[in-house]
């Protein structure tokens, strides 16, 4: 494995025609950050609320359990389930609002008059650890990308990495490296539904999941400082599948330390490393219709496309959705022939950071660009579209977020993915049955390599 390492760094650096260091870009300055607290927040989003008062200030977050909550139970009650939508919004009437949406959500509204959006009063419920808070101040005036951006200096874990953004990476690296806690979130049934062009739903994989934030665990002497994050799953459907098992981690500087990945197949019973889970290999377990580079909204490598932050603007985000999470039974009610249910939906305003990716010369890609909304609070909630090589729409993905409030956690992994070349469309990271579980205590780095995964999750 590690010769593996050193051939893929010394073919990426041959390419490059650059050598291994190349000079980190700078931080803000000292008088930006003095607004981080005062007139912004701790992590960069303006406090104040909009002119028009449909998007309120920042006032700390949602960190109080409504009543009905049962702590560790996996599930998280509604805190707003009494609330009435403001409007909603649909084919007739999306004109009126169409400079607050993606081309995604358009175009669904667009090909179907029984879809709709209903826009709901926004709290912005985001809420993080005290700690967390501290070390992203920190990182405005300390934290610096590498390689031209496609690397992020190991001195700025445990915070957010850039909470004044100035460059397309540096928004993309908030996203990648968002607070997933400093622990582990787990999974014991993460199912992946991919509807055909028929309205039929199939359940493409239902999986046992370990997310391990090693970004946020600073202070523990066995990790890798260079470890940006790792996702381990265990497949238990469908039956030809089942017992295998897939890991991926990612790194801060992947040109130094490219993605490993790998997996494991009981037939064979033995683990094979996976290079081909990055850029746009397509991701089996989710039907094919998202792309490796496209899990999380974005993750891998970030060195085939230019990446451009035009600004931030007001969009309707998939937020604060706990019924769609936790309260909306996927067969029975969530999933639609054409679209999710759009009464399990909650959509509410934000401002967002707009992202432009445009395909470099020579590089090549299913996609040719891309365009990325994200959360100005930095949940990880998140509108995004991708473009084919003639400029058409190919897919977009609706990022939800719900807070975990007694966690201070903001959490968005229900993840919706429209392929318009298909006719088709996925609902993935769908824990109806099983709930988030939030480990006590992370594992030790003993107990997270692939061959004690393997031995301690199958029958091997």
């Amino acid at each position: 494995m590690k010769q593996l390492n050193l051939t893929l760094c010394a073919a990426a650096i041959a390419l490059l025609g650059a050598p291994a260091f190349i000079p980190a870009l700078a931080a803000v300055s000292a008088d930006e950050a003095k607004q981080l607290g005062t007139t912004l927040t701790e992590f960069g989003a303006l406090k104040a609320g909009n002119a028009d008062g449909t998007i309120p200030a920042y006032t700390g977050g949602l960190t109080t359990a409504p009543a009905g909550f049962k702590p560790d139970s996996g599930f998280w009650v509604d805190p707003f389930k009494d609330e009435k939508p403001l409007f909603r919004i649909d084919s007739k009437n999306m004109e009126k609002y169409a400079d607050k949406l993606s081309e995604g959500q358009k175009r669904v509204l667009k090909e179907d008059p029984n879809y709709y959006l209903e826009i709901f009063p926004s709290h912005r419920t985001a809420a993080y650890p005290e700690k967390v808070l501290k070390a992203t101040v920190r990182n405005a005036t300390g934290c610096k990308t590498t390689h031209e951006g496609i690397g992020v200096d190991s001195a700025c874990r445990g915070g957010l990495p850039f909470p004044i953004p100035k460059t397309g990476l540096e928004a993309l690296w908030n996203q990648i490296l968002h607070y997933q806690s400093d622990t582990a979130v787990t999974t014991s049934a993460s199912r992946s539904w991919v509807i055909d062009t028929a309205g039929k739903p199939t359940m493409t994989a239902e999986q046992s999941t370990y997310t391990d934030a090693t970004w946020y665990q600073p202070d523990l002497p066995d990790r890798d400082p260079t470890m940006a994050w790792r996702v381990y799953s265990v497949t238990k459907s469908p039956a030809r599948l089942a017992g295998g098992v897939t890991g991926i981690t990612d790194f801060i500087d992947p040109i130094q330390q490219p993605r490993k990945a790998w997996g494991y197949t009981p037939g064979q019973r033995r683990i094979k490393m996976s290079p081909e889970f990055s850029y746009d290999t397509p991701v089996a377990s989710q039907g094919g219709l998202t792309l490796f580079d496209e899990l999380f909204v974005v993750s891998g490598k970030l060195d085939r496309f230019d990446y451009k932050l035009t600004g931030k603007k007001e969009m309707y985000l998939p937020y604060n959705q706990y019924k769609g999470s936790f309260d909306c039974p996927t067969l029975e009610m969530g999933l639609q022939a054409k679209h999710t249910n759009p009464v399990c939906d909650r959509w509410e305003l934000h401002r967002v950071y707009v992202v432009e990716a445009t395909l470099k010369q020579g590089m090549r890609h299913a996609y040719s660009k891309r365009v990325y909304y994200l959360d100005e609070d930095l949940s990880a909630a998140a509108l995004y579209d991708a473009f084919d090589q003639n400029g058409a729409l190919y897919r977009s993905i609706f990022n939800g977020m719900v807070q975990l409030y007694d966690k201070k956690l903001p959490w968005a992994v229900r993840t919706t993915i429209y392929d318009f070349n298909k006719g088709q469309y996925g609902y993935f990271n769908d824990v109806m049955v099983g709930g988030h579980k939030i480990e006590a205590k992370p594992r030790s780095e003993r107990e997270l390599n692939a061959e004690a995964i393997v031995t301690r999750e199958t029958a091997r």
